[in-house]
């Protein structure tokens, strides 16, 4: 999607990479994979502040192309989690309103689980209050690749356009927000096109300790920036009041 030069309050994307589950775990002697469950349990909540708060998309960075280097338990376990999330999790958002996709590179996953995020995906298509986007097996740099293949592939012009709409997030505006838990600083391959004019911030708190203060502390320092996309602040605040 292309730039909006909006300057809402409230983010209608957020977008978030979701991490600290295994030092969480690791603090407190538990095994890698008891911080990811609890880490679930976050991502939970999370969905329910952002309904609350007005967002109308949320985008998770749940499994990325690099985190198969993980130790094989790690992942497998990684694996199961998300199949039994998913028997438990979409009847609920179902209900709540959300609208699942599951962006990023199936081909790499068992066929029962890959027949599993299709079905969560077409039971949850009609909702319209949250879409929750759940990068699993995404890269940034690998979207960015399948989209200009997807483009030589059907011979049409590969231009900011059309590369835009060939990513496997073109069905949502591009993130206003961009929060990263766990003490890092980095974008770690996420979103690396759409993120071009997100805003960014970054929180202490590892993920499964991350508060609903804590997020809404994220959500009033975006609404206290001034987005600007190339222009001056001048022409921002003269954009605004013709709006008005």
């Amino acid at each position: 999607m292309g730039v909006d030069s909006r300057t809402d309050s409230v983010p209608h994307h957020v977008a978030i990479v979701m991490d600290g589950n295994g030092r969480w775990a690791q603090q407190r002697m538990l095994p890698r994979l008891a911080g990811h469950r609890q880490g679930l349990d976050k991502l939970r909540e999370v969905v329910r502040w952002s309904i609350e708060a007005g967002v109308r998309v949320l985008t998770v960075f749940a499994f990325s192309s690099e985190n198969w280097r993980r130790p094989a338990d790690e992942v497998s376990g990684l694996m199961g989690l998300l199949a039994r999330a998913l028997d438990r999790e979409v009847p609920e958002l179902l209900r709540a309103g959300v609208r699942l996709h599951f962006p990023g590179d199936r081909q790499a996953l068992a066929a029962t689980l890959r027949r599993s995020l299709e079905a969560a995906e077409a039971q949850t298509a009609s909702n319209d209050r949250l879409v929750l986007n759940v990068c699993f097996n995404y890269g940034g740099r690998w979207d960015i690749v399948q989209a200009a293949q997807a483009l030589a592939q059907r011979g049409e012009p590969i231009t900011e356009a059309s590369l835009s709409a060939s990513l496997v997030l073109a069905h949502v505006p591009d993130p206003d927000l961009v929060i990263r838990t766990g003490c890092e600083q980095r974008i770690s391959n996420f979103l690396i096109w759409q993120m071009a004019y997100s805003e960014l911030y970054f929180s202490d708190a590892l993920w499964p300790a991350f508060s609903r203060e804590a997020y809404f502390q994220a959500l009033d320092d975006y609404a206290r920036r001034q987005r600007r996309f190339g222009r001056t602040a001048e022409q921002v605040a003269s954009a605004r009041q013709e709006t008005v």
